[in-house]
C-alpha cells in the first residue's frame, strides 16, 4: 500500500466542516492536521473540494452468483466506487438464493478476489433454514435478511412459527423487505379483473399499496418489540410508516431501525409517465408526499440511513410489459450526486448526507473503523466538487446494463477521487484497478 497525502480539503465529518491536511498510510488515516509537509507517495491538492467519508451501502444486488447477465460482482463495485460508495452489503437473492453457510462463503471468495470496493453480504432466511441462519458469524457477517413479501426462490418468509423463530432466536441484526403479500394478491386480482393483462405501471403503487408496506412493516415493529430484536427495515417507501419509528434515542441505544433509499427521495408516481418500467422497484415509488414524508424522517432522525437498493436489469427486460418486467434498477454510481443535488436544492446538508450514508450506517451495523474520518480508522474517503456540472448519459454509464433512471440528468456535482482502504481507485473519471476491498468486520 502507497501512502497518500490530502492537503487542504474541506472535511465534512461529525456534523461539521473544517479545513485540514489528511495523512494515510498503510490503508489507515494516521494523522488529521491543519498542515501536514511529510513527503507520500501520492499527493492529491483538493484546495476547494470537500471530503467526505465513503459512503456504505447497506442494501445491493449485485446478482452474482446466477444473474450474471445483469451485472456481477467486478462490474457494480466499480460502478459503486465512481458514485463514492466504499462499501457495500449484497443481499442473498442471487440465484441460488444463500440460504446455507457455504453459499455465503462462496460469494465472499468472489468480492475477494474482484470487489473494488469493501463488502459484506447478509445471510438468507426462509422459511426451513432456521439452522443455517443461527449458524452465522455475527462479527463477519452484516446481517440476516427476511424477505416478509415476494421474492425471487425460496426467499418469502411468511410462516409465522418462522418469523417467530428468526426474531425471538437471531442473535444479530434482522433486514427485513416488508410487504404484505395477500393484500399485494388481492390487489393485483382486482386489478386483472378490471384491466386483464394490460395493467399501466402507473398502478404499481396501487397494487403494492401503503396499505400492504404498513401491514408488514408494523408487524416487524411488533415482533422486534415482542423479542428484543435488533430490527432493520429496509426501503421504507410510504409516509405512513415513518411514524413507527423514534427519534427521541440516540442510534446506538435504539433496537429498531430504518432505511429511505435514493429512488424513494428523488422520483413520485408522476415520474410513471416519463420513465415507465425504470422506476418499477418492489416497495413502489409512491405519492409526492410519501417522498416529502420520507425525507422529513431522514432529516428529523426517524430513518436512520440511505442506501440504493441496487438491482439491475437488462434494458430488454426493462422493456417488458408491467406485469412481465422486473423491479428494481440501478443506483450506486448516481446516489451520492443525486444526494449531493438535494443539498444545492437546500432540502439537507452536507453534514446530513455524510451522517446518512456513512456514520449512521457503521453505527447502525457496529462496523468495525469504518464510516467516519478518524485517526486510526481505515481510509474510505471521497473527494468532491460541489460545482461541476455532469449529465448522465450512456457513455459514462459504468453498469453492466448500461441505463440509469437519472439519465439525461444533470448533477451539479461530480466525484473527483474514491480512495478505498487506503487505495486510490477512481481518480479524475478513470478507474484505478489492481486491488480489491476488505470484507467488513463487525464490532458485536
Amino acid at each position: 500500500m502507497s501512502s497518500v497525502l490530502i492537503k487542504s480539503a474541506t472535511i465534512v465529518n461529525e456534523n461539521k466542516q473544517f479545513v485540514a491536511d489528511i495523512l494515510v498510510k498503510d490503508g489507515f488515516i494516521d494523522r488529521i492536521d491543519k498542515q501536514i509537509d511529510v513527503k507520500a507517495d501520492l499527493e492529491f491538492n483538493a484546495e476547494g473540494l470537500y471530503l467526505f467519508p465513503g459512503c456504505i451501502d447497506d442494501q445491493v444486488h449485485f446478482r452474482e452468483p446466477g444473474l450474471t447477465h445483469k451485472a456481477n460482482i467486478y462490474t457494480e463495485s466499480r460502478a459503486a466506487v465512481a458514485g463514492g460508495i466504499t462499501s457495500f452489503m449484497e443481499m442473498p437473492n442471487t440465484v441460488p438464493n444463500t440460504l446455507t453457510q457455504t453459499l455465503l462463503e462462496d460469494k465472499y471468495q468472489i468480492a475477494s478476489q474482484n470487489s473494488l470496493a469493501n463488502y459484506s453480504y447478509f445471510m438468507g432466511a426462509s422459511n426451513d433454514n432456521i439452522d443455517e441462519v443461527l449458524r452465522t458469524d455475527i462479527k463477519n457477517v452484516c446481517g440476516i435478511k427476511v424477505f416478509m413479501g415476494s421474492s425471487t426462490g425460496n426467499m418469502l418468509v411468511d410462516n409465522p412459527k418462522t418469523l417467530e423463530n428468526i426474531f425471538s432466536q437471531s442473535p444479530m441484526l434482522v433486514a427485513t423487505h416488508c410487504e404484505d403479500e395477500a393484500t399485494i394478491q388481492s390487489n393485483l386480482a382486482h386489478y386483472k379483473q378490471l384491466l386483464g393483462e394490460n395493467i399501466p405501471v402507473r398502478l404499481h403503487p396501487k397494487i403494492r399499496s401503503e396499505e400492504a408496506c404498513y401491514l408488514s412493516s408494523s408487524m416487524a415493529v411488533e415482533l422486534a418489540k415482542k423479542h428484543n430484536t435488533r430490527l432493520h427495515i429496509l426501503h421504507i417507501s410510504t409516509e405512513k410508516e415513518t411514524h413507527l419509528f423514534d427519534n427521541t434515542i440516540p442510534l446506538k441505544e435504539k433496537r429498531i431501525t430504518a432505511e429511505a433509499c435514493i429512488h424513494h427521495l428523488w422520483f413520485s408516481d408522476q415520474d410513471y409517465e416519463t420513465k415507465g418500467n425504470l422506476i418499477k422497484w418492489n416497495p413502489a415509488v409512491k405519492t409526492a408526499k410519501d417522498r416529502d414524508g420520507i425525507l422529513k424522517a431522514v432529516l428529523d432522525g426517524r430513518i436512520d440511513v440511505i442506501a440504493t437498493d441496487h438491482a439491475p436489469h437488462t434494458i430488454e427486460e426493462k422493456a417488458l410489459p408491467y406485469l412481465q418486467a422486473p423491479s428494481g434498477g440501478p443506483l450506486v454510481q448516481h446516489a451520492l450526486p443525486a444526494m449531493l443535488e438535494l443539498y444545492h436544492q437546500q432540502k439537507i446538508s452536507l453534514e446530513q448526507i455524510a451522517e446518512k450514508m456513512a456514520h449512521n450506517v457503521a453505527d447502525c451495523f457496529q462496523i468495525e473503523k469504518r464510516g467516519y474520518i478518524r485517526e486510526g480508522y481505515w481510509a474510505d474517503l471521497v473527494l468532491v466538487d460541489l460545482n461541476s456540472p455532469w449529465t448522465v448519459n450512456k457513455d459514462n454509464i459504468l453498469y453492466k446494463c448500461k441505463w440509469s433512471p437519472f439519465e439525461g440528468t444533470t448533477f451539479q456535482s461530480k466525484i473527483i477521487t474514491t480512495i478505498v482502504s487506503g487505495n486510490v481507485v477512481w481518480d479524475k473519471e478513470n478507474l484505478i484497478e489492481g486491488q480489491t476491498g476488505k470484507r467488513l468486520a463487525f464490532e458485536r
